[in-house]
């Protein structure tokens, strides 16, 4: 299980918000939530107004576009993309390519059952519920050589 108390997350393809929220009640110290919907982004930072928190920061914008210019290292990243999106595939080698998380660190990608994600060398679980599914994905590293999945 991991701890949230001081994580820094990244809420990717964030909807409406309610994971970002979510990371922000658990005790993340800062989330960082993605969306590109102009109504969506809006509703987020009014949420985060409403419950007068200053640790989430909201950018409008695309998803693959965020990941390709940060280089913050996170705890947990979140990624809930439309599940027909081209370039769905490509996500977790571009998370891994950038080093975007951290040793410890958790990588969930909530996806449809057409796609799967198995033969990714840090893929370590897959949950189902109905027709979602969650895939799991941890960086590989001393960190991890003594877990097991």
């Amino acid at each position: 299980l991991m701890d949230f108390d001081g994580a820094v997350a990244l809420d990717l393809f964030s909807g409406t918000g309610s994971i970002s929220l979510e990371l922000v009640s658990r005790g993340c110290s800062q989330v960082i939530s993605v969306e590109k919907d102009p109504l969506h982004h809006s509703f987020i930072r009014e949420v985060m107004e409403r419950v007068k928190t200053d640790h989430c920061v909201t950018i409008r914008g695309d998803a693959f576009k965020f990941i390709k210019r940060c280089s913050t290292q996170f705890n947990l990243i979140f990624a809930d993309p439309p599940y027909q999106m081209s370039g769905l595939a490509l996500l977790p080698e571009l998370i891994f390519s950038r080093q975007l998380l951290m040793p410890e660190g958790i990588f969930v990608l909530e996806h449809g059952d057409k796609s799967r994600f198995t033969d990714n060398p840090n893929f370590f679980q897959m949950r189902v519920y109905g027709a979602v599914h969650f895939s799991f994905f941890r960086a590989k590293g001393k960190a991890n050589e003594e877990q097991t999945p």
